[in-house]
């Protein structure tokens, strides 16, 4: 039996970070706006019989093997993948990954090939959870592999596909699709690579650590991203554009002043590009600090400010917003 999955990376278009345990139970009515999109990660799991396992990175060119899986317990070559491998228990597989997004590209590709893996997994194991536990384990081998918390949005526009908001506090989390059409936004986006990576686990870490100590700056940043959030997914259900991108440079503003590293000269000089071919507002996806970024203008202005930030240096990268979430199929039953 081979089987095949893949899961949708993701635009965070307001609200990322707070949605890093404990730091949403501070700011009540806590939120994440997202859009899944179709720069998919994907995961090949093949029988090799006995109790053997073999993983291969195609996008990274490394791979491991082990005699079983306990053989992979503090396997450094591939760790997100042993993490995952140990979690469902059962062995006799090689597993293929590749994943579209560049590296470290802030579009949380991580957590995307964590769904898919895991939902390959499950299906090889016949792993009896829902969709919200394999979300669970997911991100619990990502947080074992970046040895940091993550957050919560991440996951579910891998597992779930579509624009949605995640509501967060006290009771746990919901996820809330949100009624708008799918292709308008995808026409007033233009998302792009910086070429410089980063790592968000540490930029997002450091953030956390120090609103946990007290830090009113960060608090108060975070109210503010809080409401933009709020304001923005009003915008965005009623369709006013120019309330949206009002909404988004306010996001990025307050994002910018939760750390030095946020943004970086390279990614003003991107933006500024950007915005003087016609972009109403943009951000950097993720933490920062490298990454993606995105840009959102009228559809009339798109070509003029892919070409922009083409000149300046960014790698273009095209997508479609995905309205499905994570497949997992039998590759010998097609």
């Amino acid at each position: 039996m081979r089987i095949l999955a893949s899961a949708p990376t993701r635009i965070d278009l307001a609200g990322g970070t707070i949605d890093i345990w404990p730091l949403y139970l501070f700011h009540p009515g806590a939120q994440t706006l997202n859009a899944a999109i179709s720069l998919r990660a994907a995961a090949r799991l093949e029988p090799l019989g006995g109790p053997g396992v073999e993983l291969v990175s195609e996008d990274t060119g490394r791979q491991t093997r082990a005699d079983n899986l306990a053989g992979l317990r503090g396997d450094t070559s591939l760790p997100l993948l042993a993490h995952l491998a140990t979690a469902f228990g059962r062995g006799g597989f090689r597993l293929t990954t590749l994943g579209k997004s560049p590296a470290g590209a802030g579009i949380a590709g991580s957590s995307a090939l964590a769904v898919a893996v895991a939902g390959a997994l499950a299906r090889w194991t016949r792993h009896p959870g829902d969709a919200e536990a394999l979300l669970d384990i997911a991100m619990n081998a990502e947080c074992q592999t970046i040895a940091v918390p993550t957050g919560l949005q991440d996951y579910r526009p891998a597992m779930y596909g579509g624009v949605a908001a995640l509501e967060l506090g006290v009771g746990g989390l919901r996820r809330v699709p949100l009624d708008l059409d799918p292709r308008e936004l995808e026409s007033r986006i233009v998302l792009a690579y910086t070429g410089a990576p980063r790592n968000s686990g540490t930029n997002n870490w450091e953030i956390t650590k120090r609103h946990i100590d007290g830090d009113r700056h960060v608090f108060d940043c975070f109210e503010r991203i809080r409401d933009t959030a709020a304001s923005m997914r009003e915008a965005l259900t009623r369709g006013d554009w120019p309330a949206v991108a009002r909404h988004l440079r306010t996001e990025w503003d307050n994002r910018k002043r939760l750390a030095p590293g946020v943004t970086t000269p390279a990614i003003d000089d991107l933006i500024a590009r950007a915005e003087a071919a016609g972009a109403e507002a943009a951000k950097v996806c993720g933490a920062g600090g490298g990454g993606c970024l995105f840009c959102l203008a009228d559809p009339s202005r798109v070509a003029e400010v892919r070409a922009a930030l083409a000149t300046g240096g960014a790698r273009l990268l095209d997508f479609h917003i995905e309205t499905e979430g994570l497949v997992v199929q039998d590759a010998d039953a097609r």
